[in-house]
């Protein structure tokens, strides 16, 4: 099933237009968090070379650190992990939390439905 979905988020990656945008997929972190290290282990080495990261590239954004300037128009939690993504900057979904790795993907999955078309 989640091969089926791979090769379908492929095609769908190399045939739509300007499918290369702004999208951006963060991450908060915080040292010593539990669920950070099992999406470390689960989905981190392979997040790259999926069609969802490509669309959206990880960033991590440690939550410990003075917020990043650049997102200041994005509020911060104090939960970890969190995922949110942006697209030009603005936030367009977040995701609370590590589901475990099938359901994080399908998760994924419908916050990327939620960019604008040819975007991410």
């Amino acid at each position: 099933m989640r091969a089926l979905k791979l090769i379908i988020c492929w095609i769908a990656f190399v045939t739509l237009p300007g499918f290369a945008g702004a999208a951006e997929m963060l991450m908060l972190v915080q040292p010593g968090c539990p669920w950070c290290a099992r999406f470390d282990t689960e989905i981190a080495p392979t997040w790259p070379n999926t069609p969802e990261g490509m669309r959206a590239p990880l960033r991590r954004v440690d939550i410990t650190a003075p917020w990043p300037k650049d997102l200041a128009d994005i509020s911060a939690e104090r939960f970890t992990p969190t995922f949110i993504l942006l697209d030009d900057g603005k936030e367009v979904a977040r995701l609370r939390g590590y589901p475990g790795d099938q359901f994080f993907w399908y998760l994924v999955g419908d916050m990327l439905a939620k960019l604008p078309p040819g975007n991410g």
